[in-house]
């Protein structure tokens, strides 16, 4: 819990690792669960639909709620730092924040900022990257040390306003994924993880961690 309590977050809520995508294995997790993180590998392939993806949804268009809080990365090893932001900024609600959070002020300074503003923000914002940089080396789940590799990277999965949304800042925008609820959200989110590794099926490194209820 080192890196959120550095954050100035309460330890109301906690990454768990999700050992795996059935409903056993799900049903490890405590709930509620209000985001999920899913690190993956950079393929070819994946490249590929990234790029197809956004073709179609330029193409065709998307609802996106207004109060979806995005950022654009131009960080290179920033996307475990992102991920983390994104997942609690759309959760800001239910976080319960220390007077002096460094995270809470980057929050409020830059909801009023584009995603491409948040991101200039976050290369100013030096103790948000030194608390995650410092906490990386500590191996903790919840400090994805895993941004050196640059082969893989971290996305986050949120609930806003009954929509799942995929936030990853090499995207130009938040993708929909559609409806889920409160209680469903874990298994809906773990369907969008289950898409990613049918993508790549040959692929291994693929690692979901849930923001749940301490």
């Amino acid at each position: 819990m080192q890196f959120l309590k550095q954050l100035g977050i309460h330890p109301d809520w906690q990454f768990v690792d999700v050992y795996g995508m059935d409903p056993e294995l799900l049903s490890m997790v405590p709930r509620p669960v209000c985001a999920v993180l899913l690190l993956f590998p950079v393929t070819e392939k994946y490249e590929t639909f990234r790029t197809e993806e956004e073709e179609r949804i330029k193409a065709q268009g998307q609802n996106v709620r207004s109060s979806v809080y995005f950022m654009k990365q131009t960080i290179n090893n920033a996307c475990g730092t992102i991920g983390l932001i994104h997942a609690i900024a759309n959760n800001r609600d239910k976080m319960n924040f220390e007077s002096d959070s460094t995270l809470k002020k980057f929050l409020e300074d830059s909801l009023p900022m584009s995603p491409e503003e948040r991101a200039k923000y976050l290369e100013t914002s030096e103790a948000i990257r030194v608390t995650h940089e410092s906490s990386a080396h500590e191996g903790q789940t919840e400090a994805p040390s895993i941004d050196e590799k640059v082969d893989l990277h971290f996305i986050a999965l949120v609930n806003v306003g009954s929509h799942l949304y995929e936030l990853d800042g090499r995207k130009p925008f938040p993708i929909n994924h559609g409806q889920t609820s409160d209680d469903t959200f874990l298994e809906d989110a773990v369907e969008v993880c289950k898409k990613f590794m049918e993508r790549d099926p040959e692929e291994l490194r693929f690692n979901a961690i849930a923001l749940s209820a301490a």
